[in-house]
């Protein structure tokens, strides 16, 4: 299974667009937050895919929730958008509630910084901003052989 993580994609719905088209074979989308409103066209241009969201900073007045947990199989995802865990000080706080929720991803956004990487058995996933010409995105792909998580550029 293939699942699109973006992030603050602050009001660029057709970089959201572009990049649901660049990534067909993903089943599941997971927005980070900080462009609730950019999702909502997207979900009915792709009924085909499973939308899940979180809210950011920037999304004022909205009713989502701060974290999210979906469970892929054997696998469970813990997503936030960071800012409730302070992330721009470092992600220890993070990784913790991550762990704590028996979290084998741990997803987060609010820096603009990509990064994945693994620690003690943790996968841990910031796609950056997808805000922009040079915007970045995820894709994790789950199969029987293991997981694999990859940062990858909108141009």
């Amino acid at each position: 299974m293939r699942i699109l993580v973006v992030s603050d994609t602050h009001g660029d719905e057709n970089g959201l667009h572009e990049v649901l088209m660049a990534q067909p074979k993903a089943e599941i989308v997971i927005h980070l937050g900080d462009g609730e409103r950019d999702v909502e066209n997207q979900r009915y241009q792709f009924p085909q895919k499973t939308f899940f969201q979180v809210r950011g900073n920037c999304d004022w007045g909205s009713d989502l929730p701060v974290i999210g947990e979906i469970s892929i199989g054997e696998i469970r995802i813990f997503y936030t958008h960071g800012h409730a865990y302070d992330v721009k000080y470092g992600t220890y706080e993070f990784e913790r509630a991550a762990r704590d929720h028996k979290a084998r991803i741990a997803l987060y956004g609010h820096t603009h910084m990509p990064e994945t990487v693994y620690r003690d058995g943790l996968y841990i996933m910031n796609p950056g901003t997808l805000h922009g010409t040079y915007g970045t995105y995820g894709v994790i792909d789950i199969t029987p052989q293991g997981i694999v998580t990859n940062i990858i550029d909108r141009k």
